[in-house]
């Protein structure tokens, strides 16, 4: 193991027990109706679960180093981020909307990314009872055991919306099956990344936080995360807002990105 890897090793040790700890707190208000507000023109809900989970991973990852960048879904962004090479990815909960409704496809997603790439990544969803985790170079485990895509077959399983899946279909020779919503994104890529699923597409307007963790685990699972020409993700960039993306197995992408 390099120098650097020992680094980003430590790095997912660190955001690992930060992770659990703060999926330990949100799950404390899990099916108690926590206090929700409207964020972004009301288009957005934030609950006290949110912000209590914030403040725990910003005590945390910040106080053990404090010479990263800070970039979360519940923190002003000052910017600062920008002037360091590494930095902390955070959602502290990804499926806000699953979470206030009872539903357990919800996770505390954490990622450090240096140089624009997610180098360490954690999902915990505490209402499952299931870790993901991988760290650049390494293998993707959920739950201890190493995890990775499928392969693809004649049908391929993706969670897509409604009103492209007519020109999916109609654009590959393979039968394409969608699968029921799964409100949060990083643990929707998670699927992805164990098999679950063959793909998924993402639509305008993800965000760094959404995805930088959840990008590396189904990277080191065999697949990729991509924008529609192939490229990949670069992260904390002053835009930290996406395009339309797609997911899918090696295997599978480009027949996906040749059909949409």
């Amino acid at each position: 193991m390099t120098a650097e890897q020992n680094n980003w090793q430590a790095d997912l040790d660190l955001i690992l027990a930060a992770a659990r700890q703060a999926g330990e707190v949100a799950f404390g208000y899990f099916g108690n109706k926590p206090e929700v507000w409207w964020k972004n023109e009301g288009r957005s809900p934030v609950s006290a679960a949110d912000y209590a989970a914030n403040a725990v991973l910003e005590k945390v990852l910040r106080t053990a180093r404090p010479e990263y960048g800070w970039l979360s879904e519940e923190t002003e962004d000052g910017h600062d981020r920008l002037s360091r090479k590494t930095a902390f990815v955070v959602d502290p909960v990804d499926g806000t909307r699953a979470f206030i409704s009872g539903l357990d496809t919800w996770c505390v997603s954490v990622a450090v990314v240096h140089d624009g790439l997610p180098v360490a990544g954690v999902l915990v969803a505490p209402a499952l009872g299931e870790e993901f985790l991988a760290v650049k170079g390494g293998i993707a485990q959920r739950n201890g055991q190493t995890i990775t895509v499928s392969f693809p077959s004649s049908v391929l399983n993706i969670a897509a919306p409604k009103d492209v899946m007519a020109d999916l279909q109609k654009n590959t020779a393979q039968t394409i099956n969608r699968i029921k919503h799964v409100p949060s994104l990083a643990y929707r890529l998670a699927m992805v990344a164990d098999g679950r699923i063959d793909g998924t597409l993402v639509r305008t307007g993800s965000h760094d936080w959404d995805l930088a963790a959840a990008d590396l685990i189904l990277q080191c699972a065999g697949g990729r995360l991509v924008n529609l020409d192939g490229s990949p993700i670069i992260y904390n960039k002053p835009v930290v807002s996406h395009p339309s993306l797609c997911a899918a197995s090696e295997a599978a992408l480009s027949g996906l990105l040749n059909a949409l």
